[in-house]
């Protein structure tokens, strides 16, 4: 906001131009969308993602979408590697992150698909355990108000716990910033696509999917995938702390939290959620793609060329 000149004329004592919101306070923060080594790299960045918001490109290219099978482990405790799974999914070299050092629980991302642009919000469980917190709420609302503004279609990678709780979370304003993201999802004119790739609980998992699973154009799950109102330990813990306080020893408490869990988590699985249809199906992840594009084509959103609207209004 000022040079040195200023800030030692206000009293505030001197400083190096260099130590005045450097671009690595500056990427933290979030003041910076993109940060890159050099101006040929700037030139090359925007380009890229003006293109995203002028229509689909004729060409395009994409990986062996049967990677997409193995890159979520079978233990459901261990994590991985999101941007992986969202490089796999996009057309190749289509991938442009916005924000990655500010929010990092939260990924966001301009993509194509078959050529056509999408934005796309994705849970990284590798932060919090892919729980969503205040600096990551805001980030995504700002994110999809932008998408939202310039027509284009939105891809939510769901796994998450819920939003972070906690006195730690209540002080950075969580309740506040968090609703952004709610707000934003559920007010989006742009089709929704939602895929549970892995967890789906809580308030987290509504604001990834518009509100609600029945908000998005189309919720989809994949094998790995699990829902309910919360975290499957924590039901356990609550829902059921009579029956473990009773328990004889901790050997006997920890085999009756592992059978309740387990019998939890059968009713909590993507393929029975998808049975009484709270979700619209439980796929292949290979078929991913093909999902969301009929998904686009149905909605009849397909388009070429970039919508005549105005600057967009963000914050």
């Amino acid at each position: 906001l000022a040079g040195p000149a200023m800030i030692e004329g206000g009293g505030l004592g001197k400083f190096k131009p260099d130590d005045i919101g450097p671009s690595d306070i500056q990427s933290k923060n979030g003041v910076i969308d993109l940060l890159v080594e050099n101006e040929k790299d700037a030139t090359k960045k925007a380009k890229q993602l003006l293109g995203y918001f002028q229509g689909r490109v004729e060409h395009s290219e994409v990986a062996d979408q049967r990677m997409l099978r193995h890159l979520i482990p079978e233990n459901r405790l261990r994590v991985y590697d999101v941007r992986q799974v969202i490089r796999v999914l996009a057309d190749i070299d289509s991938v442009v992150e916005l924000r990655r050092l500010y929010g990092v629980g939260l990924i966001t991302a301009f993509l194509r698909l078959d050529g056509y642009p999408f934005g796309l919000i994705a849970n990284d469980p590798c932060h919090l355990g892919g729980a969503i917190d205040g600096e990551g709420g805001e980030k995504g609302a700002r994110f999809l108000q932008l998408c939202n503004s310039f027509d284009i279609p939105v891809i939510s990678l769901c796994d998450t716990p819920g939003f972070m709780v906690g006195p730690d979370s209540e002080k950075t304003a969580s309740v506040r910033r968090g609703s952004r993201l709610i707000t934003a999802s559920a007010n989006l004119s742009v089709p929704l696509f939602t895929v549970v790739i892995r967890k789906g609980y809580g308030l987290g998992a509504q604001a990834m999917a518009g509100g609600s699973f029945h908000q998005p154009f189309l919720t989809i799950g994949w094998p790995t995938s699990e829902m309910g109102p919360m975290g499957l330990e924590g039901a356990v813990e609550l829902g059921f702390s009579k029956e473990l306080s009773g328990a004889i020893n901790e050997e006997d408490r920890t085999r009756l939290f592992e059978r309740l869990l387990s019998s939890m988590y059968s009713k909590g699985k993507g393929i029975s959620v998808a049975s009484s249809f709270e979700i619209d199906a439980v796929i292949d992840p290979k078929d991913t793609r093909d999902w969301v594009l009929k998904g686009l084509k149905s909605s009849g959103r397909l388009r070429k060329k970039a919508p005549k609207r105005g600057y967009p209004d963000v914050w």
